[in-house]
């Protein structure tokens, strides 16, 4: 074989390594790209509502929007998820939850004074409620005192929704549903809470400011 016919067949040798090279990189990304995307949906499935659905009426005033959300996934006991027969843990297993394992979601950070209405959507597995607490002038968000029953003291409480599928005060919110209330809110900074025993210490907490 001549100089020109080796450096040929080299040439083609290169061309096809390199080919098989990102044939071998691109099948990796796929399977890297499908593995983060079915981790994404698992973690994502951990929000999943259950339960009855509903939804609120046209409301008067301003309206926040407010999810209460709860990750099946950190639902544990001793570091392990509860499943098959065991399923998830109850309500009254709150001495097991920690804080970052719930969450109050709202649509804004403020809203103007006078009439506000909260639509308050359950998305998480675990029933839940919301109640509106005054900040008092220097007070941070989920510093409050909890008790050993696993709630906050609600005195000052300006209104709540704990109904499912209705208005103002009820037995909670079923997951998967929701509830409402329409409060005249003066100029404050307010404390959107879920009191239900070991909610609030889990991180069921958020600020609402009104101007």
């Amino acid at each position: 074989m001549n100089a020109s016919a080796r450096h040929a067949q080299l040439s083609t040798r290169g061309l096809l390594g390199a080919a098989a090279a990102v044939l071998v990189l691109a099948t990796g990304s796929t399977v890297a790209v499908a593995a983060a995307s079915g981790a994404l949906d698992s973690h994502s499935s951990h929000y999943s509502a259950r339960g009855p659905t509903c939804s609120a009426p046209a409301l008067p005033g301003t309206t926040v929007s407010v999810r209460l959300v709860d990750m099946r996934g950190m639902m544990t006991r001793g570091g392990m998820m509860m499943g098959g027969s065991g399923g998830m843990m109850s309500q009254n297993d709150w001495r097991y939850f920690h804080r970052g394992m719930m969450r109050v979601l709202t649509s804004t950070t403020s809203a103007p004074a006078g009439l506000v209405s909260l639509t308050v959507t359950n998305t998480g597995y675990l029933t839940h409620e919301l109640v509106v607490l005054p900040l008092a002038a220097g007070q941070q968000p989920g510093t409050r005192t909890v008790s050993s029953d696993g709630k906050v003291d609600e005195t000052g409480s300006v209104g709540e929704a704990s109904a499912t599928c209705r208005a103002g005060e009820g037995d909670g919110i079923a997951a998967g549903s929701t509830g409402w209330v329409s409060l005249h809110l003066p100029a404050g900074r307010y404390e959107l809470i879920c009191n239900l025993p070991g909610h609030y210490a889990a991180g069921m907490y958020a600020e609402l400011d009104v101007r």
